[in-house]
């Protein structure tokens, strides 16, 4: 089940695809966290979601939000589907989908497709399944347009 708006959104520990750990902590009091779960690396709708965060990726930076895809696959998934699309944002390795089951977008096998903007504070901010738009999504983050 979805999480709701307005609730404190559960700290995760998750290795990217840089090889290191992110925590949702490491952004407390600083940033705003974008996780989008996607269901799996290289297929039409993800890589069409992450490409158009790709293209949007600096009214992302200029609200001052961090981020992250999350779904399953391994670092050599992840940094192949990077490297093909040029993704300037990492992707973390969710293997056993501990953390897609904690924002309720687990469904094994697959991690429905879900985005949540995380505030500094550590609230939800924004929750949607689906693909929503960019748009949609930067509306949930104060700061320029």
């Amino acid at each position: 089940m979805l999480l709701n708006i307005g609730q404190k959104a559960p700290e995760f520990s998750l290795v990217s695809s840089d090889g290191d750990t992110v925590k949702l902590s490491d952004f407390a009091g600083r940033n705003y966290v974008v996780l989008i779960f996607y269901p799996g690396d290289e297929t039409p709708g993800c890589t069409k979601q992450l490409c158009a965060v790709r293209d949007d990726f600096a009214k992302f930076q200029a609200k001052n939000a961090r981020v992250f895809g999350v779904n399953p696959a391994d670092v050599a998934s992840h940094k192949k589907f990077i490297n093909n699309h040029g993704f300037k944002f990492p992707l973390l390795v969710d293997t056993d989908q501990k953390t897609a089951k904690l924002y309720g977008c687990d469904k094994f096998p697959y991690v429905r497709r879900t985005v949540y903007v995380i505030d500094p504070q550590g609230t939800i901010v924004f929750a949607q399944q689906g693909m929503p738009s960019d748009d949609e999504i930067l509306a949930a983050i104060p700061g320029p347009p």
